[in-house]
């Protein structure tokens, strides 16, 4: 049995400057037995990028509340692959209207987590994919 604990980094993307939700989400990985990375506020997608790549990380969860999310994650799955790290899958989160996943999901971000999610559904969900 493997003892290596999955290595999650979570970032905040663009000119958001709420992290409440990232940081709650960072908690309850860490809590969960997870290796968490936060990044901080105000991350460009290509220090993401670099980072998740630096650090190993086998999970990128991104955080969006400003608007920005179609273009900023796809940005940070697209740089990911540029690097030969296309095996980090990339979960995202934050005030996403229902209209904007499908694009989200078929642009490569595995799953979008919105308000009122538990933090077990996203620990549920990272410990089964």
């Amino acid at each position: 049995m493997s003892t290596t604990k999955i290595r999650i980094l979570i970032a905040k993307p663009g000119l958001d400057g709420h992290d409440r939700g990232a940081k709650y989400i960072a908690r309850a990985l860490r809590d969960a037995g997870f290796e968490v990375i936060y990044t901080g506020l105000r991350q460009t997608p290509e220090a993401i990028a670099a980072a998740a790549v630096q650090e190993d990380v086998q999970w990128v969860g991104l955080s969006c509340l400003s608007g920005a999310h179609n273009s900023l994650f796809p940005k940070v799955v697209d740089l990911l692959k540029e690097k030969g790290a296309a095996d980090i899958k990339v979960f995202g989160g934050g005030v996403i209207p229902a209209d904007d996943i499908p694009g989200l999901k078929a642009a490569g971000i595995k799953e979008i987590f919105t308000p009122g999610t538990s933090s077990q559904a996203v620990v549920d969900y990272i410990n089964k994919n």
